[in-house]
């Protein structure tokens, strides 16, 4: 499948990609993190955003 360049926000809100850059600017945008910080998040906790969210202390 190739990428739809029209779409500004991930096709699954559940899971977080940081493999796509306009991924991870999305997610560090809007959990308000370093995208340093959302991959070691992702690292230890895995992919779903509410154990990212959690992990990170986001709500």
């Amino acid at each position: 499948m190739s990428d739809d360049l029209k779409i500004k926000r991930p096709l699954d809100a559940k899971k977080i990609s940081v493999k796509e850059t306009w991924e991870l600017d999305y997610w560090t945008k809007t959990l308000n993190v370093s995208a340093d910080r959302l991959r070691q998040a992702v690292r230890a906790v895995g992919p779903m955003v509410d154990d990212v969210k959690r992990h990170l202390g986001v709500r």
